[in-house]
């Protein structure tokens, strides 16, 4: 395949933003990785179409990039204006359509004539029709649209609709491609491609993840197709169709554990979906079916709601809570403690929270943020106070387990552009990577994980991790923090934070304390959340708090109050 200048086995890099061509060059880029490396899940056809997008002239290649990017597949020929394309956009035009790439004569519905054409444009064509009817001269577009739509539900071309008035459109006829490129390069068709053709990419930094045919999350092209058919489920919920509709059209259950993730998130919607349209049964079929985190406690409510009270403790009495993180299992005991009384059955006993520590300072305001005002008060010489909030646990961990997070599984990496796994906040992404996780755990016991978190830092400085935050690191506080935070604490830290990563990635104390003079079993270390004049404890907060308490890891709440006579912020 014809490639123009890019160089399929180099790694691609993201274009600079003063090329006036820069979405050209990330657009080739685009389609250039997918050619390369996923060339056997697309038909013949279709790599074809992809070389040929090669051989277009720049203009005609950059023009087509264009109107990719933008919403439908209708354009105006008489509305591209681009500049930057170096010649006239009515022979890139000519080129695009001589190539197949553009229908120069596409069939428009009546809502394709609206939404391109305005009102003054139309109203000549169907003055007669209107007149006849009755209508106003003066009519506004929606009520014209509403008048003609019973009279016109064919499509046509231009000139049927307009004569020869009518600027012409064009269709871009390969928007299917480009999505199905888009996917593979993405991974989702969530993202646009403005998300990466109008960004530049070059500002950070990224993992140089390995890319090889076994890493793939499609390994044929059934699975992309699947993938396609899912989506098109989701946009059909999106708009309001009826779920026992969009249930019919679910795809069959993948061996594909990467299309099982987003087929259980597609079953959780969709008995959403259902119970809003009142249909309970279909919700609690597609709920059943789905093993997305959510799923089971929504489907445990919606028993509760039909009264199936014996149904729904049979299955909550029997949930393991290991593998439930605490907002989960607060559901769950909620849920438990309700149903208990209908099926005569003994409550649970209510888990004891152990009490918070608090203390209250009273300290003059300076016009900086509180948790700012309650630092420097408590920071000595002896016994440094950080502001750290949520990025020092979580950095240490993503230096810790750099190698695992950046591990090269399917579905995990699709192009080379990642700041992090896709996967991450998926149900399985600590199951798939269980035994390199266990590795990484196991350097909490035998002394290594200080060298792997110190030589992560050093390598790995700047390279963009989900779980890193670079500007709040440096040398001295890493050194004091591996110094203090024992590593047993490490490990009780990190695998509450995999319990659940969405949620428990924050939530965390603002203040770290460090004293160093100090040594086990004396306290070397705490946190502390701090609570200005009318702030309060959140939800999340508070579930860190009390799992402190539990471990045994100092952790407190400090209400800051302002001194008599100084205003309240």
């Amino acid at each position: 395949m014809s490639t123009s200048n890019h160089h399929l086995n180099n790694r691609p890099t993201a274009a600079n933003l003063e090329n006036p061509l820069y979405y050209l060059e990330n657009m080739e880029t685009v389609v250039a990785w997918v050619a390369n490396h996923h060339a056997d899940l697309l038909s013949a056809s279709e790599n074809a179409q992809l070389s040929a997008f090669f051989e277009l002239p720049r203009p005609a290649r950059a023009l087509l990039t264009r109107m990719v990017m933008r919403s439908g597949d209708l354009f105006r020929a008489d509305k591209l204006n681009y500049p930057e394309l170096g010649s006239p956009e009515c022979d890139a035009l000519k080129k695009l359509v001589v190539e197949v790439w553009l229908d120069a004569a596409p069939l428009l519905t009546l809502d394709d004539l609206f939404r391109l054409y305005t009102l003054v444009e139309l109203r000549p064509a169907f003055a007669p029709i209107l007149m006849q009817a009755g209508c106003a001269k003066n009519l506004a577009k929606a009520q014209m649209r509403k008048v003609l739509q019973n009279t016109f539900g064919d499509a046509r071309s231009v000139v049927d609709w307009l004569g020869g008035c009518g600027a012409p459109v064009v269709r871009v006829n390969s928007m299917a491609l480009f999505d199905r490129v888009r996917l593979m390069f993405f991974g989702n068709l969530r993202q646009s491609w403005s998300d990466f053709v109008l960004v530049e990419l070059g500002h950070h930094r990224y993992e140089q993840v390995q890319f090889t045919s076994e890493a793939r999350a499609f390994s044929e092209r059934s699975q992309v197709d699947t993938y396609l058919a899912m989506n098109d489920c989701r946009e059909c919920l999106d708009a309001g169709m009826l779920a026992a509709e969009v249930w019919a059209q679910v795809p069959q259950p993948s061996d594909n554990p990467w299309l099982t993730s987003r087929r259980d998130r597609l079953l959780l919607e969709l008995g959403r979906q259902a119970e809003r349209q009142g249909e309970r049964k279909l919700a609690l079929e597609a709920l059943a079916a789905s093993g997305h985190r959510e799923a089971r406690l929504k489907q445990l409510r919606l028993l509760e709601r039909m009264k199936r009270f014996d149904e729904a403790w049979a299955i909550a009495a029997n949930w393991p809570h290991a593998e439930l993180s605490d907002a989960e299992a607060q559901g769950l005991a909620r849920i438990l403690k309700r149903l208990a009384a209908k099926v005569k059955q003994p409550a649970p006993l209510a888990l004891q929270r152990p009490p918070l520590r608090e203390f209250t300072l009273t300290l003059p305001q300076t016009g900086r943020s509180v948790e700012r005002v309650v630092r420097d008060h408590l920071s000595s010489p002896d016994a440094p106070v950080f502001y750290m909030e949520n990025t020092l646990i979580n950095s240490l961990f993503g230096l810790l387990c750099w190698n695992t997070i950046f591990k090269p599984i399917p579905g995990a990496f699709f192009h080379p552009f990642h700041s992090g796994p896709a996967d991450l906040l998926r149900e399985d992404f600590v199951s798939r990577r269980q035994a390199a996780f266990d590795q990484c755990f196991a350097t909490l016991h035998d002394g290594g994980y200080r060298r792997q978190i110190l030589d992560s830092y050093a390598t790995k400085q700047g390279i963009t991790n989900p779980f890193v935050t670079w500007p709040a690191l440096n040398d001295a506080l890493l050194t004091l923090a591996l110094d203090c935070i024992p590593a047993l604490d490490l490990h009780i830290l990190f695998k509450r934070l995999l319990l659940n990563i969405r949620e428990h990635r924050s939530g965390f104390p603002d203040l770290v304390r460090f004293y160093p003079e100090k040594s086990p079993p004396e306290l070397c270390y705490e946190m502390i959340e701090v609570k200005g004049p009318g702030d309060r404890l959140q939800d999340h907060q508070v579930r860190w708090l009390q799992f402190f308490a539990s471990q045994g890891i100092a952790a407190s709440v400090c209400y800051l109050r302002w001194q008599t006579g100084e205003a309240t912020p």
